[in-house]
């Protein structure tokens, strides 16, 4: 896919047009290197991050670069069109699903930043931009730019990234923080302090990132929030916190749907429990079939019904974008839930194959676990829209 590019003169020299992209396209590839990653899963918990095959071959697919902008070689998907992308890969595997959706996220970066600082980036094929908003680093003004330190957890690809994004805030006159931005790190210049030694989403490697005392370019940092994009794509319009947890809500419905695809593979040939046939002629198995299925679709639903709100939103502004982000993070809040519901009723009905290491449900039990812990998806998001339903302020600018 990465070939599938055109080449015209610009301001900025010789830039990179993608031809249209076809989601179809993107989701056949993901179908392609399902026997590759069956064939390395065994490493993925054992190393705690992928195997450079697999990590290769993703990128050589163009799945880190989702959002790049056509202008910059990249396919420049709606972000319902990343989801479906996302949820399928997720489905194949959690680790696979969770660095698609951050490093196709982080592309959105050609949205942000000049188009020649990140083109250079993306020239290389194997660009993946490893982001951490759990912590907010210091920045010094200097001339050109900023001296930033800090240390930031989850950086979700850290093994493989090329360069690295971490909140930093430059204090103001009167001692306090300004508003956080996000800085763009060289991999020469950040330490990786291997802590990923976690039960799910193993294959991830999200270790925490350090940076002392480094000169960041202005050119290369841009606010979280009050940010000017730099394309016209809503993709690139969307409220910073709302388009970082984008990123990953598609992740646990994708792997929920993973296991229920294993469940039904498995009802085929389980013997029933006490009766003749197979488990898929259980009326229970029946049923949970049945409910899993509506509930998931259901979920998806509302998530696919508050991005569409807030992309129609986000040029709209005032109290209408504001409740558009809010339900926004109450659907990734009840996606997660509702998928951690699924696979948990999955497992309990498929009895002991579940708890096999070699089997799908087991690895959705534990991926599931992990992924909804993320900030993104936290039952916080149901006080938050409490809050504003009863005339109150949200309390908190991160939604």
């Amino acid at each position: 896919m990465l070939s599938d590019i055109g080449r015209i003169s610009g301001e900025e020299g010789i830039m990179l047009v993608a031809t249209q992209a076809s989601i179809a396209d993107y989701l056949a590839a993901i179908d392609r290197l399902a026997p590759l990653i069956a064939a390395h899963r065994q490493d993925f918990d054992r190393d705690r991050r992928l195997p450079d095959a697999v990590f290769n071959a993703l990128a050589e697919a163009g799945l880190f670069r989702l959002y790049l902008p056509r202008s910059l070689g990249g396919p420049e998907f709606s972000p319902l069109d990343f989801m479906a992308i996302v949820e399928a890969a997720s489905a194949l595997d959690g680790s696979v699903g969770w660095l698609i959706g951050n490093g196709g996220g982080m592309s959105r970066v050609g949205g942000y930043l000049p188009a020649g600082i990140v083109q250079g980036w993306f020239a290389d094929p194997l660009a993946f931009v490893a982001a951490a908003t759990g912590a907010i680093g210091t920045a010094v003004e200097a001339e050109g730019g900023y001296r930033v330190s800090g240390r930031w957890p989850f950086g979700s690809g850290a093994h493989h990234a090329t360069r690295f994004m971490g909140l930093a805030s430059v204090k103001g006159a009167d001692g306090k923080d300004g508003p956080p931005l996000c800085c763009y790190f060289d991999k020469s210049d950040v330490r990786v302090d291997d802590t990923w030694f976690v039960s799910g989403l193993r294959g991830t490697g999200s270790c925490d990132f350090e940076l002392r005392d480094c000169f960041v370019p202005v050119r290369h940092t841009h606010p979280l929030v009050d940010f000017q994009p730099t394309q016209s794509g809503v993709q690139y319009r969307l409220p910073g916190v709302s388009a970082f947890a984008w990123t990953i809500s598609a992740v646990p419905l994708g792997i929920a749907r993973g296991a229920l695809d294993a469940f039904i593979a498995l009802a085929g040939r389980k013997p029933r429990l006490g009766g003749a046939g197979q488990l898929r002629d259980s009326e229970l198995a029946q049923a949970l079939v049945g409910r899993a299925e509506a509930t998931l679709r259901a979920a998806r639903a509302l998530l696919v019904e508050a991005m569409t709100e807030l992309m129609e939103a986000t040029d709209a502004g005032g109290s209408r974008l504001i409740q558009a982000r809010i339900s926004l993070r109450v659907a990734c809040a009840n996606g997660a839930e509702t998928a951690a519901r699924v696979v948990e009723m999955i497992a309990a009905a498929a009895g002991s194959p579940a708890i096999f290491e070699t089997g799908t449900i087991e690895r959705s039990v534990r991926d599931i676990n992990a992924a909804i812990k993320h900030v993104a998806m936290s039952p916080n998001s149901y006080t938050l829209a409490g809050r504003v339903s009863l005339g109150l302020d949200p309390g908190t600018w991160r939604f």
